[in-house]
Order: C-alpha cells, then structure tokens, then sequence
C-alpha cells in the first residue's frame, strides 16, 4: 500500500521527491530528452568514450599494451556489475518507489520491479572507474557521465537515491577489487596480440615523419654535399 504520511521523515524518500517533482513541473520536451538520455543516450555517450579512450589515449600511451587492457577491464567490469546486480536484487527484494509511494511521476514504463540497486548507474560507475585508471581526463568526464546517469533515474521516478549509491558502489566496487587478477590476465592477452598482425588494436601506428621534414632534410644533405665538392 502507498505511503505518505512519513515520505518526510525519511530523507531517501524525501530527496527523491524533491528531485521528482522537477519532472512534474518541466515541459514535456525536457522529460522526453531526460527519459532519453537516462534510458539508452548517457550509456551510449560512456561506452563511446571508452571507444575513444582506448582508439585515441591507450594506443599511444608508453605502456600501450597494459593500457588498453585497463580499457577493455572497463568494459567488463560493467558487464560483471550488472550480472553481479541480479543476485544483489533478489536478495534485496526493495520494490521501486511507485510501489510504496503515491504521487510520483514515473516517466519509463516497466519499471516496478526491484529496483535496488540501479543497473544503469552500476554501469556507468564500473567504467568510469575502470577509465580513470587509464586516463584522468577520460575518467573524469565518465564520472560526471555516471553522475548524470544516477540523477536521470531519481528524476524519471525509477529509482530512490540510495538506489543510485549503491549502483556507484557496485559498479567501483567490481572493477577496483577484480583489478588486479583481471588486468594481468588482460595484460599478457593485449601484449601476445601487440606481436601479431593485430599489433594495431594494440598500438598504434607511429606516423611517418612529414613530407616537408624529409624534403627539407634531403635539400639540406644535398646542400652539404655541394659544398664539399666545391671546397674540393
């Protein structure tokens, strides 16, 4: 049965209210946006700087191999996370908030099962973990990512704060604890495939030097070459 009477002595409730009610009070367009991106667009945006950082940083980094192992632990330690949420509801058994709680304004239909902890927060807390290890700036923005992420599923009415907290928590949790054992294994895969003609999802290809260098190095050969003949 719905409460209400006690949602304000309860600071979980009360916050996931207050945040909500912003959705009652936005025009239409802005909830379909914030529906959009807390559904498929922030995770889409994640997953696309993880391609990025490991195309555009791990590539090039010194120790190439080992850094795009830390990439590729990014990417599974989201998937563990969400697996590893599946045992972590159904012992929780919390029902999501418009089960307990009257007048919410739940933007994304289906969403009344269990809803500790938030799947969607869980993930993109795992990656932003994992890509901060590799790269500070990558990590950085996949963090406010992550917390864009946890603030749509409060305000589409899907999940209560602390469902959000412990996604985060789950999320870093996988992918700092399994880190160790994962990326040594992970090491010595990127490092077998950085000797085979895959070498370039490894590492990347150094770029030749500029057409101009060469010619201004070849005219500067050729110069000194003249002037030793005319000494003779």
């Amino acid at each position: 049965m719905a409460q209400g009477a006690n949602d304000s002595a309860n600071p979980d409730v009360s916050l996931l209210r207050s945040i909500n009610d912003l959705a009652k009070q936005a025009p239409r367009g802005v909830d379909r946006a914030v529906e959009f991106a807390g559904e498929y667009g922030l995770v889409a945006l994640t997953l696309l700087l993880a391609g990025w950082c490991w195309w555009r940083v791990a590539r090039r980094s010194a120790d190439a191999p080992a850094a795009v192992a830390g990439v590729l632990w990014a990417v599974l330690a989201a998937g563990i996370a969400l697996l590893l949420n599946f045992p972590v509801r159904a012992l929780v058994r919390r029902p999501g908030p418009s089960v307990d709680h009257d007048g919410l304004d739940v933007l994304v239909s289906g969403h009344h099962g269990m809803s500790f902890v938030s799947d969607h927060t869980a993930l993109a807390a795992a990656v932003a973990v994992g890509l901060f290890m590799v790269s500070r700036k990558a990590g950085a923005v996949a963090l406010v990512l992550a917390l864009a992420e946890g603030f749509t599923r409060v305000y589409l009415g899907t999940h209560y704060p602390t469902d959000v907290v412990g996604g985060f928590a789950l999320g870093a949790a996988t992918t700092l604890l399994l880190a160790p054992l994962a990326l040594a294994g992970l090491t010595v895969l990127t490092r077998r495939v950085a000797g085979t003609r895959a070498a370039f999802l490894v590492v990347a290809r150094r770029r030749e030097p500029h057409r101009r260098a060469r010619t201004a190095a070849a005219h500067h050969h050729w110069h000194r070459a003249d002037d030793k003949d005319l000494a003779a």
